[in-house]
């Protein structure tokens, strides 16, 4: 997927020379000279890690490829900061590595919130690192910079229920992938039970546009440990008791709310799984705890490839992440070039809209070719990929 192979354009390392800890950026293609992707902070962060995900991102771009729109996928890149969030030198980190990589972002590495990090987290740092903006290397592909940052700021500023809509968009485009799937095998919402791992920004917003549509919610993950009920928990009570890195106030639990260990999710006995946290959540031994029908990858990467071909011969679907969490990314530069307005509705709509049909094609391709829907969903972002090159160039 790649402009050379395998082989990205850009691939780079950057060492802290305060703390030690490590960085990394990598450029997996360019499109009119830009490239998108986040911005991820975790302990054990590596390189690899952020190859794949670049690698995801320049797919994730060309399956929104709308000849039609005034947006115009971007090239696929992304950053990676091995720090714990939560460590007190993180945000100091933070503003180094920005700082260090500000050619790259000023030129042609826009990014944002991902795994670790809040978008206001990056807006802070990227002013403190001496930077317009983390998307600034797209504006001058806008025909009026101006109205078009004056429309995100707006978006941005939108609130749901007390909740932002950046914040929403992406579980929004999750929950429609999974109501995708059950229509098409013909099953009803009410009844279908959901184990959501991760309970913050995607998570939360997933869990939350899901119970919305009538189904049942019975296990939530958080880093102290699953919280359950076959009953069905109370997600908008979860959500009001959740600190800023997702994780939930066990006193806000019902006395029918059980907690057990943080793994338990991948046992629940659900439906769906939709793993919303970290990378390689699900490995080759603990898939066979696995008993719903779906997995819905919210997060980057959270099913190894090996496990995914066990599940595969368990009649397990995974719905790929490369299309499930792609809204977000999606909706950020349809507001910013115009193709949606800066209202919550509008904004919904179209995410919903894309993300159905995205899943359909999807789906109906890897029934049809006797294959995967993750291997469906390369191969439509792999014709897509040529066309999108002879239109607008490999680099610029």
């Amino acid at each position: 997927m790649t402009a050379s192979g395998d082989t990205p354009l850009i691939s780079l390392t950057w060492t802290d020379h305060i703390t030690g800890r490590q960085g990394h950026l990598v450029v997996d293609r360019l499109v009119r000279g830009v490239a998108s992707g986040g911005l991820r902070m975790r302990e054990g962060c590596t390189l690899d890690e952020v190859t794949g995900l670049a690698r995801g991102m320049t797919m994730k771009e060309a399956l929104h490829y709308d000849p039609e729109g005034r947006y115009v996928p971007l090239g696929g890149a992304k950053g990676g900061i091995d720090c714990d969030p939560r460590d007190p030198r993180a945000y100091g980190v933070l503003v180094r590595y920005l700082r260090a990589m500000r050619p790259y972002i000023e030129r042609f590495w826009t990014t944002g919130e991902d795994l670790g990090l809040s978008q206001d987290t990056v807006d802070r740092a990227v002013a403190e690192a001496g930077l317009v903006s983390s998307i600034q290397a797209v504006y001058p592909l806008l025909d009026d910079e101006t109205a078009a940052r004056r429309r995100l700021a707006d978006a941005f500023a939108v609130e749901v229920d007390g909740i932002g809509l950046d914040e929403l968009v992406g579980g929004c485009g999750v929950a429609e992938a999974v109501l995708a799937a059950l229509d098409r095998a013909a099953v009803p919402y009410a009844g279908t039970r959901v184990a959501v791992q991760g309970f913050g920004t995607m998570g939360g917003a997933t869990a939350r546009f899901l119970s919305r549509a009538g189904l049942t919610v019975v296990a939530v993950a958080d880093i102290k440990g699953t919280v359950a009920n076959p009953a069905g928990l109370d997600v908008d009570a979860l959500l009001a008791a959740r600190d800023a890195y997702g994780t939930v106030d066990r006193g806000a639990l019902r006395p029918a709310d059980r907690e057990l260990p943080g793994d338990a999710w991948l046992a629940a006995d659900a439906e769906v799984l939709v793993p919303a946290a970290v990378s390689y959540a699900v490995d080759p031994a603990n898939q066979e705890h696995i008993r719903a029908r779906w997995i819905v990858e919210a997060a980057n990467m959270p099913v190894l490839p090996a496990a995914e071909a066990l599940l595969a011969a368990r009649e397990i679907t995974v719905l790929p992440d490369v299309v499930v969490n792609s809204g977000t990314n999606a909706w950020w530069w349809w507001t910013l070039f115009g193709d949606v307005g800066p209202a919550a509705d509008e904004a919904f709509a179209r995410v919903r809209g894309s993300m159905r049909a995205l899943v359909e094609r999807m789906l109906a391709r890897a029934e049809r070719e006797g294959t995967t829907p993750r291997a469906a969903a390369h191969a439509i972002a792999a014709d897509r990929l040529p066309v999108i090159a002879e239109r607008f160039g490999w680099y610029g």
